[in-house]
């Protein structure tokens, strides 16, 4: 029997609206949410410049990130996924 690759990975999550507003409608996968939301961050230029793995929120980016204001790309994986289901 093959093993599953990644099923998990691939499978479409529900979003909250908060996360729906950053990336667009769910469900989709985590992988692609995570490519969305980098799509996000480079498109409004919210890197740190001085400090490439920082993220600097904006007002949507802000909801997700339960207030931060500015948060490391590890942090935001984990901060991301309470927006899934």
């Amino acid at each position: 029997m093959p093993a599953k690759s990644n099923s998990a990975f691939m499978k479409p999550l529900t979003l909250t609206p908060a996360l729906e507003a950053v990336v667009g409608k769910g469900p989709m996968p985590r992988s692609e949410v995570v490519k969305k939301l980098w799509a996000y961050i480079k498109k409004l230029n919210l890197q740190d410049p001085k400090a490439k793995r920082n993220i600097l929120a904006d007002e949507k980016l802000k909801v997700v990130f339960g207030g931060k204001a500015v948060v490391n790309m590890f942090e935001m994986t984990k901060l991301v996924s309470k927006h899934l289901s």
